[in-house]
């Protein structure tokens, strides 16, 4: 039989979002849908009084965003890259998403900052650079839903480049065989990107973003939902 997928956890939803639509692993499982009928399980990297688990017992694992900032280095990080390190060499597959690509990159010898062009949340258009499996059957341009204000800076040595923006030259990655990393959120729909811009409507305004514009031009995305059904189709193992 298949062993499961893991979702990673790194952060957790915004309360509104998690009330209404449940938390990232409700998130993954409901984007990925039929294409994966085999089992899900959940692990939370922050609990740093239980062990990570051996990504070896997995068919793929899915590192989740997160509020917090790879810049921090807190004690969770720093363990949660060593393992990031020895499950990229042994070639598990790895997708890891806004937070989980950043932490990945730094992990991988790249470094993490808050972006100059400032935070960014809503839906994008970002650009295909690459004909990467895990963009099986995207067009060179596509709309993506984002939230994030850290970025990839400076690529981690050997990567290769996948997706970029104009805010984030590194949107995406491929280190190694298995390995994937995306700084948008492949796993949100129009509902969800709108529940976290109700959440962030104070410091919104607070940065000078019209978070009405944004709430009124969020889309679907189902281009980058395709992305996690790619992942799962040529990367998650099935034996």
């Amino acid at each position: 039989m298949p062993r499961p997928l893991l979702v990673l956890f790194t952060g957790n939803t915004v309360p509104n979002v998690r009330d209404a639509f449940g938390d990232f692993d409700a998130h993954f499982r409901a984007r990925v849908g039929d294409v994966w009928q085999h089992g899900w399980s959940t692990a939370d990297a922050r609990d740093e009084a239980t062990p990570l688990p051996d990504s070896g017992g997995f068919s793929g694992v899915i590192v989740t965003g997160s509020s917090s900032s790879v810049t921090e280095r807190a004690a969770w990080m720093l363990r949660l890259e060593a393992w990031l390190r020895s499950t990229v060499a042994a070639e598990t597959p790895l997708l890891g998403v806004c937070f989980g690509h950043q932490i990945l990159g730094s992990a991988l010898g790249g470094e993490v900052h808050k972006n100059a062009a400032g935070r960014r949340l809503g839906t994008v258009e970002v650009v295909r650079t690459d004909d990467d499996p895990l963009l099986e059957g995207l067009p060179e341009r596509f709309t993506v839903n984002v939230s994030h204000r850290d970025h990839v800076a400076i690529a981690p040595p050997g990567v290769r480049g996948l997706v970029t923006a104009d805010h984030d030259r590194l949107h995406a990655f491929a280190a190694g065989p298995n390995a994937r990393a995306v700084q948008f959120h492949p796993e949100f729909d129009q509902a969800i990107l709108r529940g976290y811009i109700d959440a962030r409507r104070q410091v919104l305004r607070e940065e000078g973003l019209d978070a009405d514009a944004l709430h009124a031009a969020a889309e679907d995305s189902p281009a980058a939902g395709r992305v996690l059904q790619n992942f799962v189709r040529h990367f998650a193992r099935r034996t």
